[in-house]
């Protein structure tokens, strides 16, 4: 099992980062917020990684520290939740935020992942809650809930699941608040 690489980014394209280490280049697929603060080519990095083996496929996911990789594989453990699917996840927020919107039962936060609805969202808190325990909310937590407010206000006006959640992501993480939020969200989609 590879657990760790060390190496240069030689290449980097959306979704993944190729890692040279000593002249092999290991392709790692990586949450969005990690690839943003790994495109930089040449750069010396190390990452914690989560080898999956597929019938098919070798597959390489890569983090920044272990608390990720721990969640990772924490979300790989529900059924029906594979690899790709935890890397969407972790990529709508951080680790702590996650936890949090988890112990607190707030399913509809996980459903702004492409592909995930309802009943899905509420297995994996069912299945992790336990798991995880009480956690102190974190200060990443104030927003979960007034993103839950936006998803539902950009639905009830017409935009689809979809575009609502993509423009979520793209809100700076500092616009705090329901309402700056749905601004924020609603100038996105308006400059498309």
């Amino acid at each position: 099992m590879i657990g760790q690489l060390s190496g240069t980014i030689a290449r980097h394209a959306d979704g993944f980062v190729m890692l040279d280490v000593g002249g092999v280049g290991y392709k790692i697929r990586v949450t969005a917020t990690v690839y943003q603060s790994l495109a930089h080519e040449r750069e010396q990095v190390t990452l914690f990684t989560h080898l999956a083996v597929r019938e098919n496929a070798l597959d390489l996911y890569g983090f920044q520290d272990m608390r990720e990789l721990r969640f990772f594989e924490l979300l790989i453990s529900v059924s029906g939740i594979g690899p790709k699917t935890a890397i969407a996840i972790l990529s709508i927020a951080d680790v702590g935020t996650i936890v949090a919107a988890v112990s607190e039962g707030n399913s509809a936060y996980l459903t702004k992942v492409a592909g995930i609805g309802r009943k899905i969202a509420e297995k994996i808190v069912l299945e992790l809650r336990d798991k995880l325990g009480a956690v102190e909310p974190g200060e990443g937590t104030l927003g979960i809930k007034d993103d839950a407010d936006v998803l539902e206000a950009l639905r009830s006006l017409g935009y689809q699941s979809a575009e609502a959640r993509e423009a979520l992501k793209r809100i700076p993480k500092e616009t705090m608040g329901a309402g700056g939020r749905l601004k924020a969200a609603l100038k996105t989609l308006s400059a498309k």
